[in-house]
């Protein structure tokens, strides 16, 4: 049985380039060593962006070490959770792809949150 996501059901792909996910397979898929629980697929906004940075986690800088490309507006990524619901709150959270962001993501936030964030292809904002 495959991994599931918010909808309840098959966890799809998030992002392969650039290859996102804890595990750099393109899933936000997550277990025990994943500290963060990078569970949430969004797609980043430089509002986004500006802030997690000033929260002292710099998505846009590479760290070719840690296969990090860096980030820009309209890159899919596999955001932790606790992130993602802290820029939520402060009305700063970037849009959420349901079928790439794992239920395990419904531990810590409402379904009703990422479904109020829910990408929709027509947003010009990207």
């Amino acid at each position: 049985m495959g991994e599931k996501n918010v909808l309840g059901t098959e966890l799809k792909a998030c992002c392969f380039e650039p290859k996102t996910g804890y595990y750099r397979d393109g899933f936000c898929k997550t277990g025990a060593e994943d500290i963060g629980t990078h569970v949430v697929c969004a797609i980043m906004t430089d509002e986004f962006l500006r802030f997690t940075r000033n929260r002292g986690n710099d998505l846009i800088t590479p760290l070719p070490y840690f296969q990090f490309p860096g980030l820009k507006a309209g890159d899919k990524w596999c955001l932790c959770v606790s992130r993602w619901k802290e820029a939520f709150i402060e009305g700063l959270a970037p849009p959420v792809i349901l079928e790439g962001t794992h239920a395990k993501a419904l531990n810590f936030v409402s379904f009703e949150s990422l479904l109020e964030h829910k990408y929709a292809p027509e947003q010009n904002e990207l």
